[in-house]
């Protein structure tokens, strides 16, 4: 008998899928094209091809050119990965939104 493959959910009983969808529209999708044209830039800066950054990262250049080209929100272990072959550190950062410092939700 196959394993089933827990998915896990984001406290509403949603899977994650669907939030890092609605992620990947908000504001634009702004956060997922500025990470889009980083790689596109590094890889360039780094002269490699789409095709020698999957190698280095495992994956296929398909998913690079998606990536690059914000079809599909990366997941954190894909962005671990780039980063390591482009020779980078991954930054996240939470901050607090204007006016909401100190508040409870």
């Amino acid at each position: 008998m196959a394993r089933r493959r827990r998915v896990p959910k984001d406290g509403t009983g949603r899977p994650l899928e669907l939030l890092r969808e609605r992620l990947a529209h908000a504001e634009e999708g702004w956060l997922f094209a500025q990470i889009a044209e980083a790689v596109t830039e590094r890889r360039h800066a780094r002269g490699l091809s789409q095709a020698e950054l999957a190698k280095l990262c495992g994956t296929t250049q398909s998913a690079i050119a998606r990536l690059e080209g914000g079809g599909r929100p990366p997941r954190i272990d894909t962005l671990l990965r780039l980063a390591n072959a482009l020779d980078c550190d991954l930054v996240v950062e939470l901050r607090p939104r204007d006016g909401t410092e100190g508040e409870a939700a």
